[in-house]
């Protein structure tokens, strides 16, 4: 089947209306969480294959997400889709307001391949509870992964309301060309526009997650101990192929040497002595990926790691000597390597912030609550943490979103309910009392009650 009749194929089913009945929904969601926990195993062995993740790697960063969001949708769909009443204004008495969700109808989920189970999945979840039927794209590059996605799909969920279609930039192109009620996409700005253009010539409403250079702010205040464990954790999993990794460090430049200390033994800590001999530490999505990040590395003396073997591994890698002209900083670095920059005053750190698009996310190290207010009120970015790296995304009761070059609009929990769903707006007037003064003839005294009446 063609992907313009599986989109025919979604859409004639959603027209039935089988899709509005909660019970449905919460079934679907039922199945899926089922399909994922009787094919766990093969999940986790096609994320090793495609990335090298380890069993707790997979579980905490793809698997275990997922089925969060499935029980926080279990829990909450009655409460997220029942009408919500407002005020009515005097001017339209006798009536009652409220607000439906209803859902799009046939939605368009593009997913990339640095978590190709979890970026694919949640979205589908939230559209699935929200009441359409869903087209899934996983990235090409993880085609272990996007087999497992379509296997699951297919065994645990009707075809006519969700489907995955597999493929590279033909497939691409042929699903953008189709008339989607909505499109998820995540991935990175060139191919973000392109799907925006695409989605233009429908009119259709898009959410984009793309990314940008993640600063990780250190304070002179920050307990540098724990700063580092953090940072370590949050740059290094999954090889630092993370749209939220902490792209670059921008320490103080009074504690740049006790941080470097920390880094060193906290990345030896966590991933030993000889990352490249630990078998849970992954590797680079593939080839191309992986000579990218080694070109990074040209002229470059690192602080620690910079090693590399054949199998698309490189060694957590700490650039104590980058500047702002480094090919590092240049681009999303989206492997191991984290550049270290100084600053002395909280202008000039914007000001190096703001060399760079707007970022995706953003981490404060601080003690003092006076540096958390400055930071967060005078720095544009998508999301962050205080005192912590990634986890303000692990969580289905935040939306997970960007803002400006990273991003448009959010997802997770009520956050994704409400992207897959249009506020259909209803006043319901009463006949037993029809008031004149909106009429003509209009004459002064009607002019005075529209004055008292709207205002």
């Amino acid at each position: 089947m063609n992907t313009a009749a599986i989109v025919r194929r979604q859409r004639a089913f959603f027209e039935t209306g089988w899709t509005l009945d909660l019970s449905h929904r919460l079934n679907a969601l039922r199945r899926l969480k089922r399909g994922i926990k009787d094919m766990r195993e093969d999940i986790y062995k096609a994320l090793s294959e495609d990335l090298g993740k380890s069993r707790a790697e997979s579980y905490m960063s793809e698997v275990g997400m997922v089925l969060s969001e499935i029980n926080y949708m279990e829990k909450h769909l009655l409460s997220l889709s029942r009408p919500r009443l407002v005020p009515t204004p005097l001017a339209q008495f006798p009536s009652a307001s409220y607000i439906l969700r209803e859902p799009y109808g046939t939605v368009l989920i593009m997913s990339p391949w640095n978590y190709p189970f979890m970026l694919a999945l949640e979205p589908a979840v939230d559209a699935i509870a929200a009441g359409n039927t869903v087209v899934i794209k996983p990235g090409s590059y993880s085609s272990a992964t996007s087999q497992v996605l379509e296997d699951l799909i297919t065994t645990y969920l009707p075809p006519q309301l969700a489907a995955v279609i597999q493929g590279g930039r033909d497939v691409n192109q042929d699903l953008l060309d189709q008339k989607f009620d909505y499109i998820f996409f995540t991935g990175g700005k060139t191919v973000g526009r392109l799907v925006m253009e695409k989605a233009a010539v429908h009119l259709t409403p898009v959410t984009l997650e793309l990314g940008g250079k993640s600063p990780c702010i250190v304070d002179a205040s920050a307990n540098l101990k724990v700063a580092a464990q953090r940072i370590v954790f949050g740059k290094f999993l999954n090889l630092g192929q993370t749209c939220v990794a902490p792209d670059y460090i921008l320490v103080h430049e009074s504690v740049k040497k006790p941080l470097l200390l920390e880094l060193k033994i906290a990345l030896r800590k966590q991933l030993g002595d000889n990352p490249l001999a630990n078998p849970d530490y992954g590797h680079i999505i593939n080839e191309k990926h992986f000579k990218r990040l080694l070109g990074l590395l040209e002229g470059e003396t690192p602080y620690v790691g910079g090693q590399h073997d054949g199998a698309n591994r490189i060694a957590p890698t700490i650039l104590d000597q980058a500047t702002l002209d480094s090919p590092s900083m240049q681009e999303e670095i989206f492997g191991p390597i984290l550049p270290v920059l100084t600053f002395r005053t909280w202008p000039e750190a914007r000001a190096i912030i703001q060399q760079n698009p707007t970022p995706l996310a953003l981490y404060l190290f601080t003690e003092k609550d006076s540096v958390k207010r400055w930071v967060l009120h005078h720095i544009q970015f998508g999301g962050g943490c205080v005192n912590d790296t990634l986890i303000h995304l692990a969580t289905s009761h935040m939306g997970f979103g960007g803002v400006g070059t990273s991003g448009m609009g959010s997802y997770h929990g009520k956050h994704g309910f409400d992207t897959f769903t249009h506020d259909k707006s209803i006043v319901d007037k009463a006949t037993w009392l029809d008031l004149p003064v909106r009429y003509q003839p209009y004459h002064p005294l009607k002019y005075l009650m529209l004055q008292l009446f709207l205002r």
